[in-house]
């Protein structure tokens, strides 16, 4: 992959890493072939205003965050954007994964064909190689883990063998069924967003990075009191990028992350909660040069929701709906995006915005520690709720943790006379 910028772009800079992600938004037909900011020397090319708007027209397709910026987090997806599957050869380095378009492709087809890429994030790591090796094997290849032209071919000689649906959302779905009903044992990443020297977003007294701290410690002790293992991403400085916040969820092998940010808004009218999961749907809206091949592509990851966590989506409802209900706080809907938290975390991600800090009534609920307790109280039961699948029956917004214990009992209980009577194992999912 082709090194990320060290800096930040954006309109009114200039040089030779402007014009390099011109060439991007041209390849992927957010910059028109007309264009002609880019005639002459490279390093006189500018991010004028034109540029600006094709790269919030690249963001929006992406599921990024649309302010028209190239940062990080914009320029490694839409480098990555770049590549079609049999463009150039795919193999898993361990130092520097490839990531991009094609190996979005690649893992959908894999997964299509009941081998398991994990998450389809477009990053070539460990379970994309071992499930590429796996197919290789399979067909009669050398099992090298390098997708070169025979392996190219072996993957066009074959059709999809899984049809009328996603397997990795079946794969995710089966996941969840087997762990069973209980919260306890389960591992639980909280990551309060910002901290250290990025207090975030601010406004009527209140600071992002110090709100959003405080409501994790509600969510722990709820959690922890229900058998759950919390860890923090920071317990008060910086918990570093979004990447390195990503890494060390996986590096836990925990079963779920869940981020906390506010919001601010120059609009002082914005107000309300929103809930976000890892989705790209949007991604079939390319054109320019390469927009037959890449349409293809693309349809065949997005058509069966492969680059969909279907998990997280049904966990951010239910999050937001717990949350809207418990507050008052107005319902902003939960959205599909691709930020790097989301997308990288192996297992199901949600990041919760709570409230606009710039807005006076947001404001002033979040400063009440009746509300922090009643978001808190409603990320555990959204929680519960997800693990209990069929067997939830609760009403958003009315369920206590104290009817939220009860209510697994008796799901055990009645799990354990179905055993004695049947004379089997119990009937709830290990």
């Amino acid at each position: 992959m082709t090194p990320q910028p060290i800096v930040v772009l954006r309109r009114g800079d200039s040089g030779s890493a402007v014009a390099d992600v011109c060439d991007r938004l041209l390849v992927t037909g957010d910059l028109p072939a007309t264009w002609t900011g880019r005639s002459g020397l490279r390093d006189a090319v500018v991010f004028d205003e034109l540029v600006e708007e094709a790269v919030k027209s690249f963001q929006q397709r992406r599921g990024l965050l649309v302010d028209g910026v190239v940062g990080r987090s914009t320029y490694s997806v839409l480098d990555g954007a770049r590549w079609a599957l049999g463009d150039r050869v795919l193999r898993y380095l361990p130092d520097h994964f490839l990531e991009g378009d094609d190996v979005a492709q690649l893992q959908g087809r894999l997964a299509d064909l009941g081998f398991t890429p994990g998450k389809v994030d477009g990053i070539h790591g460990p379970a994309t190689d071992s499930a590429l090796r796996g197919f290789q094997a399979g067909v009669g290849l050398p099992p090298d883990g390098i997708l070169g032209p025979e392996t190219m071919h072996a993957f066009d000689a074959l059709r999809r063998s899984v049809t009328g649906g996603s397997a990795n959302a079946l794969r995710e779905r089966e996941q969840l069924r087997r762990g069973g009903y209980s919260l306890s044992g389960r591992v639980v990443v909280l990551d309060p967003g910002h901290g250290g020297g990025d207090p975030g977003a601010s406004g009527h007294g209140l600071t992002e990075a110090d709100l959003v701290l405080d409501l994790a410690r509600r969510i722990e002790g709820r959690l922890t009191a229900h058998g759950v293992e919390v860890v923090f991403t920071r317990t008060g400085g910086p918990g570093g990028e979004e990447a390195d916040r990503s890494a060390f969820a996986n590096s836990l092998d925990a079963d779920l992350v869940l981020s906390i940010h506010t919001d601010h808004s120059a609009t002082a009218a914005a107000h309300g909660a929103a809930t976000f999961f890892y989705g790209q749907d949007g991604q079939d809206g390319q054109t320019g040069q390469t927009e037959e091949r890449a349409r293809g592509a693309v349809h065949e990851v997005a058509s069966g929701r492969g680059g969909w966590s279907v998990i997280g989506e049904q966990f951010a409802d239910l999050l937001l709906r717990e949350v809207v209900a418990r507050t008052g706080l107005t319902d902003c809907r939960s959205h599909p995006r691709n930020w790097a938290l989301l997308r990288r975390t192996r297992m199901p991600a949600v990041r919760l915005d709570v409230g606009y800090l710039s807005h006076p009534a947001d404001a002033a609920a979040l400063s009440d520690p009746h509300t922090l307790d009643a978001i808190a109280e409603g990320a555990v039961v959204a929680l519960q709720r997800l693990y209990l699948g069929d067997a939830d029956i609760a009403e958003t917004g009315m369920l206590k943790l104290t009817d939220l214990r009860r209510h697994l009992e008796s799901l055990q209980a009645a799990g354990t006379r179905s055993a004695r009577l049947t004379g089997g194992g119990p009937s709830e999912p290990e």
